[in-house]
């Protein structure tokens, strides 16, 4: 029997201030990475609210998600390691809340910093991953849909029974 596909699921938000987005610079094993927000949907939560808990964790920044700027495809194949992962990406936009400066960031991440479209453009050979200017592109492009497009059943929110429950 084959096994089975199964893309990693994730979350990104743009986040754009006065001209400038909000990227994270992470400390990763091809050396300093840029990246915006982002970070994987973790069990029971849906992707508005994993969107909302990797901004905080990656930047100590409050982020209320408002739109959905985009959903995207990629596939990560190093050519100096045997993985081949394909990321299922949902990109969110949204209302940038209170910043937290004594937060700790997540791990790996160097710090948080504000980038004009310009720099970021400059600076692709350092992106985290090749969707990122495509995300900030389609973000000024004005791609914007309703964040109800997103259906999440109940189920999602339910914790998992442990394996002595599932025992008959």
């Amino acid at each position: 029997m084959q096994k089975r596909w199964k893309p990693n699921v994730t979350v990104a938000a743009v986040i754009e201030r006065e001209g400038r987005f909000l990227l994270v610079e992470e400390d990763t094993r091809d050396g300093l990475r840029l990246n915006t927000p982002a970070g994987h949907l973790d069990p029971g939560e849906d992707p508005v609210q994993a969107c909302r808990r990797e901004t905080l964790e990656e930047s100590a920044h409050d982020f209320t998600p408002t739109a959905l700027v985009g959903i995207y495809l990629n596939r990560f194949m190093p050519s100096s390691a045997t993985q081949d992962i394909t990321y299922l990406r949902f990109t969110f936009c949204g209302t940038l809340g209170q910043h937290h400066p004594d937060r700790a960031l997540d791990y790996g991440i160097v710090r948080a910093v504000w980038m004009t479209p310009e720099e970021i453009r400059a600076a692709q050979a350092r992106h985290r991953s090749p969707i990122v200017m495509q995300c900030i592109d389609d973000y000024l492009a004005g791609k914007r849909f309703p964040i109800d497009i997103l259906n999440v059943d109940p189920s999602v929110y339910l914790q998992p029974r442990s394996a002595t429950e599932n025992v008959a």
